[in-house]
């Protein structure tokens, strides 16, 4: 029996997951499933894969427009200067235990850092825009300053005169990195910055709709984003990857998965109905890496499993599958594939959120009712 629906509104249809459901209005991003296509303020991902920057898409996402040349020098210039984190973050990314999960970490930092942000309590317009430029610029700096902490290695101060792409690989890696490095990890974060009302981009706009605050809304973006069904999949892709570790291995162990109904993870979406517009370029991304490198093992291994896969369960890759081995291929850390995804889509969430203010009304669904009725308390003698 369904809960009735309050006077004058017509009674809401369930649908598990919001499956179908329109739960709000956004100008931000629009995504064709059929089609297979993604587009921000307009723009299909396609046009801005490899061409854009991501500070240029940051940009787009916040103000609706790609940036001129002096609003995108002053963007980089303001993402520069915000990178530093106050040294009480600092000190909590290396008191940390080295076995704590990343995401953890990163969720816990977000927090933290709203309680040494430049404006507490400011939650107008412009304080809010200043806030999420800082977001932007500093989750990147906890990310690295957290895995080179872990190693005992030193936190390296960012460098303001390498771009976003740049600067973040260099502060992981200790050393300048080349330019096919930064030209395709700034590719992968472009086509992860936003996903229209995906799970962790609804969790912000529903903390936000509370009129809470700009980094409670992004701590729980990261809390929703760790979850495997969410942002940790590439995580599992490259495991599988390594579990493989040959070609000839690929259908055994997939006839495995097969057998025991488990999903083979970076396989399938629940928007898209055709290829996923993002892994086109990480898979030429992931050859080129490997071309490069002298090593093309797991994007060969990638390409055997999609293929396999294709054939067999007439499923297409999502953005998670190709970007494994991307990732691998640029010296990233497995369990830093999620935080990264956090530090891309951090554009998107801001920009989210500050819609979400701009028009707001409390987020507040209903549910169906599916438990008993007339059921009658009982004295605790008689229980």
């Amino acid at each position: 029996m369904s809960n009735p629906a309050p006077a004058g509104e017509v009674p809401a249809s369930f649908s598990k997951g919001l499956d179908g459901i329109i739960a709000g209005q956004s100008s931000i991003c629009f995504i064709d499933g059929k089609k297979g296509e993604l587009v921000y303020r307009g723009i299909n991902v396609d046009e801005l894969a490899g061409n854009a920057t991501f500070e240029d898409v940051v940009y787009l996402l916040w103000h609706g427009t790609l940036p001129k040349k002096d609003e995108l020098a002053r963007l980089q210039k303001d993402l520069g200067a915000s990178r530093h984190l106050p040294e009480n973050v600092i000190a909590f990314l290396r008191s940390v235990p080295n076995k704590a999960n990343p995401m953890d970490v990163l969720r816990t930092a977000v927090s933290l850092l709203g309680l040494y942000d430049q404006e507490p309590g400011d939650n107008s317009v412009e304080a809010n825009w200043r806030k999420s430029l800082r977001i932007v610029a500093q989750l990147p700096t906890v990310v690295a300053n957290f895995h080179t902490a872990r190693h005992n290695g030193d936190c390296l101060k960012p460098d303001p005169k390498l771009g976003h792409s740049a600067n973040f690989l260099y502060m992981l890696n200790g050393v300048e990195p080349g330019e096919m490095a930064v030209k395709t990890f700034d590719c992968a974060l472009v086509l992860h910055a936003d996903h229209e009302f995906n799970a962790s981009t609804f969790s912000a706009r529903v903390t936000a709709a509370t009129l809470s605050d700009m980094y409670s809304a992004i701590t729980s973006a990261v809390g929703t984003l760790k979850g495997p069904l969410h942002g940790g999949a590439n995580e599992n892709v490259m495991n599988m990857l390594l579990e493989i570790k040959t070609i000839k291995n690929v259908e055994p162990y997939l006839q495995k998965l097969f057998a025991a109904k488990k999903k083979v993870p970076g396989f399938g979406h629940r928007v898209y109905k055709v290829e996923d517009p993002r892994a086109k370029h990480l898979r030429k991304f992931s050859k080129q890496l490997g071309e490069t490198i002298g090593n093309l093992k797991w994007y060969e291994i990638s390409e055997k499993i999609e293929e396999y896969v294709k054939r067999e369960k007439g499923l297409q890759p999502n953005v998670d599958f190709y970007s494994a081995s991307t990732y691998h291929y640029l010296g990233i850390s497995i369990d830093l594939f999620t935080p990264i995804f956090a530090i891309s889509r951090a554009a998107g969430w801001t920009a989210h959120v500050m819609e979400q203010f701009s028009d707001n009304r409390l987020i507040r669904p209903i549910s169906e009712y599916a438990g008993p009725h007339g059921v009658h308390f009982v004295p605790l003698d008689k229980r």
